[in-house]
């Protein structure tokens, strides 16, 4: 009996946001999500942070004058659990489609670049966080862990996402690689910043990144790109001519690539917003990986390998004493092999470095 490979067609999300306002954006991405899924689509994409919007006040001035937006960054960053994440699940689940949602993600008093990936039941497959905020956006964001660098497997395959320069961090896409990822989200944010001069932070270099990383991982490549809309542009620079300068309208370049690196559509005008749409097979995989495995049989694991700690970064770990559990338990036992177990723990640092000491003497 022959496997039959998923086949499919997919968006990426080309357009502005709302700029700092939730509820408009949403608004937006629900006629998005509509749009894609009545184009065919079983998965659409969106760029990052695109609600409420990518904060390029940090690339404008200085931190001083880009707090004026702060907390209305904050206030209109989504609250997973919230009405707000409500209506982007019911949207995904009453056109029956995948969505990989960018935003900012506000947690307790801190935010974070978020994916929210959900499926076409409206559940959460995943949630993760940029690993780290690239340059100034550390002024804004918090990190991610090693949880977040995850591949998931769904209806449509083992599906992954990340943010902007992660495509520039050799070690993250290694980790990614390694999970055997069919189809890949990399969300950016808008190549409308510095261009002529920042040949990083433009279309070419950043492209090539998502191009890359279909090659090198043997997998599709979905890279949503969103616009940076003249209402943007009049919020965020007025007047002032420098600015203008430094912020242009437009820099959507979504992009949709396969394991060989080819282009599986044709380009958006970098002004337009909208969806571009390819049809992927992802029996085409292990044609690409038949040639090079970098995880595989392309690999070296006798001369590199990389180590990835999944471990949570959980900010506070709660311990019960002993007291509490008794009042649950009723009984003194259980909490005594457990007490003596975690003495021994505290005590072992001190006894190596005695056992160090006599050896060396």
């Amino acid at each position: 009996m022959s496997i039959q490979h998923p086949k499919y067609r997919v968006a990426a999300v080309q357009a502005a946001p709302v700029f700092l306002d939730l509820s408009a954006s949403i608004d937006k991405a629900v006629a998005l999500i509509e749009e894609a899924a009545a184009g065919g689509a079983k998965l659409v994409a969106f760029p990052e942070t695109w609600l409420p919007g990518y904060p390029w006040f940090i690339w404008l001035d200085s931190p001083a004058w880009g707090m004026q937006f702060i907390q209305r960054y904050h206030d209109n960053s989504l609250v997973y659990g919230s009405p707000e994440a409500g209506r982007i699940a019911a949207a995904a689940k009453a056109h029956r489609i995948m969505v990989v949602m960018g935003h900012s993600e506000k947690s307790g008093g801190s935010l974070y670049m978020g994916q929210w990936i959900i499926d076409a039941d409206g559940e959460t497959v995943a949630q993760r966080r940029k690993l780290k905020p690239t340059h100034v956006e550390r002024t804004v964001f918090g990190e991610g862990d090693g949880s977040d660098l995850a591949v998931h497997e769904t209806a449509l395959g083992r599906i992954g996402a990340l943010c902007c320069w992660e495509h520039l961090q050799p070690l993250s896409k290694y980790a990614m690689y390694a999970q055997n990822e069919q189809v890949h989200v990399a969300a950016w944010p808008s190549f409308s910043l510095y261009r002529g001069g920042a040949y990083a932070l433009g279309p070419e270099v950043n492209n090539a990144a998502s191009r890359i990383y279909a090659v090198e991982g043997q997998c599709f490549v979905i890279a949503p790109c969103a616009t940076v809309s003249k209402e943007m542009v009049q919020m965020l620079c007025g007047d002032d001519p420098m600015k203008r300068q430094l912020l242009l309208e437009g820099g959507g370049f979504a992009a949709i690539y396969a394991p060989d690196g080819q282009l599986m559509h044709a380009p958006l005008p970098e002004g337009t917003e909208g969806l571009v749409h390819a049809d992927i097979d992802l029996g085409m995989i292990s044609l690409a990986k038949a040639a090079a495995d970098p995880a595989g049989h392309y690999a070296r694991p006798d001369v590199t390998r990389l180590l990835l700690d999944r471990t949570p970064g959980d900010r506070v770990v709660l311990r019960r004493r002993q007291a509490a559990e008794v009042a649950r338990s009723g009984d003194d036992e259980p909490a005594v092999p457990e007490r003596r177990a975690a003495q021994e723990a505290a005590q072992e640092p001190a006894a190596q470095s005695r056992r160090t000491a006599a050896a060396a003497e």
